[in-house]
């Protein structure tokens, strides 16, 4: 797809990658960006910065946990600029543990990680598919494919994250609606340990960042963005910012019994280091 004055809608768009891909699709030629955040000072900040630059932009609060908070922001952006072409559903968090994490985590993660993109499909895909075209990008990420150490919460709905993604691209990929699936590995935000504001790489330093998802090389939001610039041109499902990833889904498929042996062993490694993320 051609982002060139299309409307763009960006979950998760306060800061990370989700401020990074504001950024791109704005610099790639949009005509709007509507940045969405739980954090909505942080969500108009982004706009204004775009709006400075000389581009269309809206900033808006949302929490993507509430269905309605997304058909508010879906409503908002229709009424001020036609349509929406482009959905990245973006927002995420983790919360370390396993099966003990308590119940009142695990559903607010599966809320943000997962019904998100439930909520955001069901408010924008209809009238993509009346239309014949749209494009939905879903943030999950390389725990969506592989798995997360210390994190089953993160593990488990990341893979239905991917799953949802998959399902949708099936369902209506020939009716015209494109789906994208973002699953990069370790990446400089917020949740890693990175400073909220603009960041060049240079010194940072994380736990995360030796854990499975740091090993391959941490990835500055801007270097995700544009991953995901290309991959939307050129309408490729499975966005990886880190290729090894591929071959890491290739071993697990073809030799699960090696992979988990072998992940085990990483799993003693980074937990016995310390916390993992």
């Amino acid at each position: 797809m051609e982002i060139d004055g299309r409307i763009v809608v960006i979950t998760g768009g306060g800061g990370g990658i989700g401020r990074a891909l504001a950024e791109a699709f704005a610099a790639a030629g949009a005509g709007a960006v509507v940045v969405a955040d739980l954090d909505g000072a942080a969500a108009e900040r982004v706009a204004t910065r775009l709006r400075e630059a000389g581009h269309e932009a809206l900033g808006l609060r949302c929490d993507v946990a509430l269905e309605a908070d997304t058909v508010a922001v879906v409503d908002a952006t229709v009424a001020a600029f036609g349509r929406i072409d482009i959905f990245c559903a973006n927002a995420g968090i983790v919360v370390p543990g396993g099966v003990e994490v308590p119940d009142a985590q695990w559903e607010r993660i599966w809320e943000v990680n997962v019904r998100s993109h439930v909520h955001a499909a069901r408010a924008v895909v209809p009238a993509m598919l009346e239309r014949g075209e749209g494009y939905l990008i879903i943030t999950a990420s390389a725990a969506g494919l592989l798995t997360q150490i210390g994190s089953a919460p993160y593990a488990v709905t990341k893979h239905a994250a991917v799953a949802l993604a998959e399902w949708l691209s099936i369902t209506h990929g020939d009716a015209g609606l494109r789906v994208s699936c973002l699953c990069p590995q370790g990446v400089w935000t917020a949740m890693t340990g990175a400073p909220d504001e603009d960041i060049d790489g240079d010194g940072l330093q994380s736990e995360f960042a030796v854990s499975t998802a740091g090993r391959d090389g941490m990835l500055l939001p801007a270097e995700v963005a544009a991953a995901v610039i290309e991959a939307v041109g050129d309408e490729r499902f499975l966005i990886l910012p880190h290729p090894v990833v591929a071959d890491y889904e290739v071993r697990r498929a073809s030799e699960r019994e090696r992979w988990l042996r072998g992940m085990r062993r990483v799993n003693a490694q980074v937990m016995g280091s310390g916390p993992a993320v």
